[in-house]
């Protein structure tokens, strides 16, 4: 079971702690972005052909890379260094190069990677001012082996000595919590060993989601139904605890629903919804994980639409900055974002006898909703309410009661896995 602890969190400190994350990145960025001559600061990230330089402005303390998946990473944790300039040339395993802060004292490089690649031949300058290494091109199977291998590390010359840095102390006042929405109910086992999962019946309230264009169906009522059919298709079986974010119409900003899986410390989370496109003829469960690359155009369309959903007569109620979401992901989400891709096709292989699935049933962007960096999450589009088909059967009681079926498959078996590894 993953837990608040397994981070250094715990319940009752989880809510202060995040803002406390917040409110020091956004407060690092800005001290960062107005002293570019500091002590260790990135002076540029250099790339040509296969070969990639970072460069400091002083001598450095040491370097760290690690791996990351889905989308295909290299993060690079400089000790004694701060986040710096930008990068210049290009590698073709490169897509993109990314910089944060991990803490005061430790700056990250991502490497969005364009193909699989693995760094190799890591070395410092003598003076500890620069740090080269030679990007391998691997197959996809090879990459996943090394992502396995943990963290590689760097040491900087012993003879790079650093001079001594000045140390200040800033006190920020933190803002009073908000005050935080009622739990709901937990039903099921009343021991509280079980594992607990929440569903989220997408959009509701001001928001009714997509529309049947036929007759009116709003997403909301659809996936608040098939929730609920979940919730009582779990109550009955009593293998696991469940919970449901609404039980009624109301409206959730998005961060409040994957907020109260973890005020719940829930072990798994998977929010309903129900697709709609311009081609009446699309159709098809899909089910989506976080990535912050989309896989293809249709998941960017979708985490566009879907992630609008805060947003009320231009006033955005969630306010949450990107930047801040890619550095907690990049931090502490690699395990759950592996959990999560692994249900997504546990989830296909359980329901595909009652739903039936697109030929690409699982597709990753960066949803809002998904964001909880401690629980494993999925967005379970169930069909295309914009398709006649599709939305006769989400519509039905007897659709509902398949994919609650197929649904509540999926999750015993994955908490029966796990259950079997401990």
């Amino acid at each position: 079971m993953l837990s608040y602890m397994k981070f250094g969190w715990t319940p009752g400190s989880l809510a202060l702690q995040k803002r406390r994350m917040v409110y020091g990145m956004a407060l690092a960025g800005a001290l960062f972005a107005t002293t570019p001559g500091s002590a260790g600061g990135i002076a540029g990230v250099d790339m040509t052909a296969n070969q990639v330089t970072l460069r400091f402005d002083e001598p450095v303390d040491g370097a760290s890379a690690f791996l990351l998946d889905g989308p295909q990473r290299i993060a690079l944790d400089i000790s004694g260094a701060q986040a710096g300039r930008g990068f210049a040339g290009s590698a073709p395993a490169v897509a993109a190069v990314r910089q944060g802060q991990v803490d005061a004292q430790t700056a990250r490089v991502v490497l969005d990677l364009a193909s699989p690649a693995v760094p190799t031949g890591a070395r410092f300058s003598e003076d500890g001012r620069s740090l080269s290494f030679t990007l391998q091109d691997v197959s996809s199977g090879a990459f996943r082996s090394a992502l396995g291998q943990g963290r590689m590390r760097f040491d900087a010359p012993a003879n790079a000595a650093r001079p001594p840095h000045r140390v200040h102390s800033i006190t920020v006042p933190i803002p009073a919590a908000s005050k935080a929405l009622a739990l709901p109910q937990v039903e099921g086992p009343r021991d509280a060993g079980r594992p607990l999962v929440v569903i989220d019946a997408g959009h509701g309230g001001h928001d009714p989601g997509a529309i049947d264009p036929d007759n009116g169906r709003r997403e909301k009522d659809v996936t608040l139904a098939i929730a609920q059919a979940i919730r009582d298709r779990l109550v009955k079986s009593g293998r696991v605890r469940v919970a449901l974010t609404r039980d009624d119409d109301r409206f959730l900003v998005l961060q409040e629903r994957y907020g109260i899986a973890r005020r719940m410390n829930a072990d798994l989370f998977i929010s309903i919804h129900a697709d709609s496109a311009e081609n009446r003829e699309a159709q098809g469960a899909t089910v989506y994980t976080l990535s912050e690359t989309a896989s293809d155009r249709e998941a960017a369309r979708l985490a566009a639409r879907e992630n609008k959903a805060d947003i009320i007569n231009g006033v955005n109620l969630g306010n949450q900055s990107g930047e801040v979401s890619s550095i907690l992901i990049d931090l502490t989400q690699r395990e759950s974002m592996n959990i999560s891709a692994n249900f997504a096709r546990l989830l296909q292989r359980s329901a595909a006898p009652y739903v039936p699935f697109r030929s690409a049933y699982h597709r990753f962007a960066s949803l809002m909703v998904l964001k909880a960096p401690d629980i494993p999450s999925v967005l379970f589009e169930t069909g295309y309410i914009s398709n006649a088909h599709d939305a006769a059967f989400l519509s039905s009681r007897e659709g509902q009661a398949q994919i609650a079926r197929g649904v509540a498959s999926a999750i015993e078996i994955h908490f029966a896995r796990k259950l079997a590894m401990n």
